[in-house]
């Protein structure tokens, strides 16, 4: 397990001129997401919220390769009951709400890989920007076996739509910059990954000049305009993909570099 002091160094987070930017800092796993780290993401988001003299928040990936390649898998060798398995989602929801009701605009600056968990917070995000190397995909149905919360397929789905969604899951393809334009899922490509941080910080200007409570109001009215998950919803669809052999396999297959051998058990 990652020291949570480590992820300070994993989790770079700076304040310029009322715009806050924070760098997945661990190019070396494609930025890939221990679980302090989740952590520390939580706690940058409630320190945004709390000074006010920040008014955006742009997150984007070191290294140029990857915005973030989901969670560290190595995270997972310690799931052993149930409880595991639902603490995690759990850690998940909590940490991409606490992004999603930010009180400051987010966008994310994306470049290289934004796949799995790394999809989610870029997801959760208010705008998204691409540069033209950016690959986007929830590949779990060709890697782990396992699934997304409900919360998390209730935010892909009003974002890109369902039928896409699923299509998404089902072929675990990584979507291109290009395509992820056309279907909403950025709302700008910025072909040249070296002129990505410009155009983000330039974005992030030309809304932080503007009124902070317009933009709160329009932020929460269309959270709110989503359904309302009841809590535990979906726990039985989380524990049949994460106890299962199926997920064992898919794990041991992406630690040790092979072809998993899915059963649906």
């Amino acid at each position: 397990m990652t020291d949570p002091a480590t992820a300070n160094e994993d989790i770079l987070y700076e304040v310029r001129d009322g715009i806050a930017t924070v760098t997945f800092n661990r190019p070396q796993a494609r930025n890939a997401f221990t679980f302090a780290m989740y952590e520390r993401l939580a706690e940058i988001c409630a320190e945004v919220d709390q000074e006010r003299s920040i008014r955006a928040m742009v997150l984007t990936g070191a290294g140029g390769k990857a915005f973030a390649a989901g969670t560290d898998i190595s995270q997972f060798r310690a799931f052993d009951t149930p409880e595991d398995a639902l603490g995690y989602e759990s850690r998940i929801d909590r940490v991409l709400g606490a992004l999603e009701s930010c009180r400051v605009p987010t966008i994310a600056a994306i470049a290289g890989a934004c796949t799995g968990g790394g999809a989610g917070i870029a997801g959760c995000c208010d705008l998204r920007i691409a540069a033209g190397n950016a690959r986007f995909g929830l590949p779990i149905a060709r890697t782990l076996g396992n699934c997304l919360s409900m919360s998390n397929y209730s935010r892909f789905a009003d974002l890109i739509g369902s039928a896409r969604l699923k299509e998404m899951i089902f072929t675990a393809r990584l979507i291109e910059a290009p395509e992820a334009l056309a279907i909403g899922l950025v709302n700008e490509v910025v072909e040249d990954p070296a002129n990505l941080m410009t155009r983000a910080e330039e974005l992030a200007k030309t809304v932080a000049s503007h009124a902070p409570l317009t933009l709160q109001a329009c932020k929460e009215a269309l959270r709110r305009l989503r359904p309302t998950i009841p809590r535990g919803e979906g726990d039985d669809l989380i524990l049949k993909c994460y106890m299962s052999r199926d997920f064992r396999e898919g794990m041991d297959a992406f630690l040790n570099k092979r072809a998993p051998n899915f059963t649906g058990e």
